[in-house]
Formats: structure tokens, sequence, C-alpha cells
């Protein structure tokens, strides 16, 4: 089945070069186009989408508020921040309002579809130490932010699960993390599917952003 995209940008050229890109790969079909964040959350209620390509800079609603209220929808799409620079503050929010990852609007074609094909199976865009430097340049904006940990549902990890949400939001790989705690990497894995079950996370980039935004790591990486 072709993965069902939608572009959403206020720049009608830009989305005119990316729909040439995808509609070119025999696994991907543009479905929908949007203007600015109102438009596109109109267009979802009546088209089905599986990833949508969202720019945060447009008139009447932006990406991140947009982004937002997709991700509170049942059964919503994966969505991938457009940023024109790198490390800003709309990729930070875009995270935090439930994105799967980000990406800049001059991304080579090819790394775009391996993009849309990692979010759209599940997988984060956003590498974690990526996202953990995004973090740290703005763990101040965070409520909880050098404070102890206030998310009633990390209770539910078991301590061995919590070590593992502890390096993943260090931005290490699970290769890495196995040989930190001297694990195989497939238990690790297990360790990461279960924190994402339990605490109701879509990826590493949200185990990331939930860590730092309750405190359970702080700027810098330390636990």
């Amino acid at each position: 089945m072709s993965i069902r995209v939608m572009l959403v940008d206020d720049q009608v050229l830009l989305r005119t070069g990316f729909r040439m890109v995808l509609d070119a790969q025999p696994d991907m079909e543009v479905v929908a186009e949007a203007g600015d964040g109102v438009e596109a959350l109109e267009v979802l209620r009546a088209t089905k989408v599986d990833v949508v390509l969202m720019d945060v800079r447009m008139p009447k609603l932006d990406g991140v508020e947009a982004t937002r209220r997709i991700c509170q929808g049942p059964n919503p799409p994966k969505v991938l921040i457009l940023t024109t620079f790198d490390l800003d503050e709309y990729a930070f929010s875009g995270l935090k309002a439930g994105a799967s990852g980000f990406m800049l609007k001059d991304v080579p074609p090819g790394e775009l579809l391996t993009a849309i094909r990692s979010v759209h199976s599940g997988d984060a865009v956003v590498a974690p130490s990526t996202t953990r430097r995004l973090l740290d340049r703005f763990a101040p904006m965070l409520p909880n932010a050098g404070g102890q940990p206030q998310h009633k549902q990390l209770e539910r990890l078991t301590g061995r699960e919590r070590e593992v949400m502890i390096l993943v939001a260090q931005g290490l790989s699970n290769g890495e993390i196995a040989g930190r705690l001297v694990l195989s990497e497939a238990t690790v894995k297990t360790h990461v599917g279960r924190i994402l079950t339990k605490l109701d996370l879509r990826d590493r980039v949200q185990v990331v952003v939930l860590a730092y935004e309750t405190g359970l790591v702080r700027a810098g990486g330390t636990a």
C-alpha cells in the first residue's frame, strides 16, 4: 500500500516540488495539500492521511499549533515538522506538540523520502542526540525543568526501564545502551518498547522530551 502524504505549506512552489518528488515514488502518493494550519485541519477531517509534511511559519494557524491539534485527535497521522533553521524553537515546540521529528526545508530528496518511510513505519526521524541538544537549549521553557520527576506515569516503570529511559534521553543508541548495562541489544529494544507502551509515547523522541519535561534528565544530559 502507498504511503498517503499531505503537504502543508503556504508556498505553492515548495509544495509543487515536494509533490513531484513524492509522486515519482512507487510507495508514496500525495493525497492532499493545504496552505495553512486551518485548511490542513479541515482537509484531514475528510481525507485519510498517513504522514503530514508540516511547515511551521504559516498564516492563520502555524504548523506547531496545527500539529498539536492533529496529534490530539483519534488515530492521528504522523507529522514531520519542516524548519528553516536547525535546532530552532519551532522544531522544539513541534516535538513537544507530538511531531515524530523535524527536517530542514532544504533537505536532499533522498533524505526526505527516507524520513517519510521511517516515520510511517513508526520510527522517529530525529536522532535522540539531536533532540537532546534541542532540549538542552530550551530546557528553561519546560515547566518542571530542574525539579524532581513529576510525571506520575514514571512510577509504572521498573528500575531497569528507568535506567534505559535515562540513557535514551542522553542520546545513546540501543547498542550503546546494551554495552553500558551489559545487556543484549534485543533486550534493550524490548525495554524501550515497554517504556513506549507504559508511558503512551509514540517514539524515542517523545521519550527524550518527557525525560526532560519531568526532570528525570536535566540540561546537559545529567540524570
